[in-house]
């Protein structure tokens, strides 16, 4: 994220949804799509999903539209907790 984060604003107030993948033996299962957990605000979203557990985190992500150039449409667990990070800077 680098330089684009000095420059950028990112609405949190957004709508955003979590979604969890199937898994089998803590591993995403590529046959099944993704189901919405929540929904509510891209703040409300990355607080849930911070509130798994760290080796669960990688079965999760979030939807929202797409704020150029630090949020994308479909946010990976690795872009949420770097967001988490961010959230009072931004």
């Amino acid at each position: 994220m680098g330089d684009a984060v000095a420059d950028s604003k990112v609405d949190f107030d957004a709508r955003a949804a979590l979604h969890k993948w199937p898994s089998l033996a803590n591993e995403r299962r590529p046959d099944r799509e993704s189901y919405q957990i929540s929904e509510g605000t891209l703040d409300e979203c990355i607080s849930a999903f911070m509130g798994k557990p760290a080796t669960t985190r990688h079965l999760y992500e979030i939807r929202t539209a797409a704020q150029p150039p630090l949020v994308t449409g479909i946010l990976s667990p690795e872009h949420v907790i770097e967001l988490s990070r961010w959230r009072e800077f931004l």
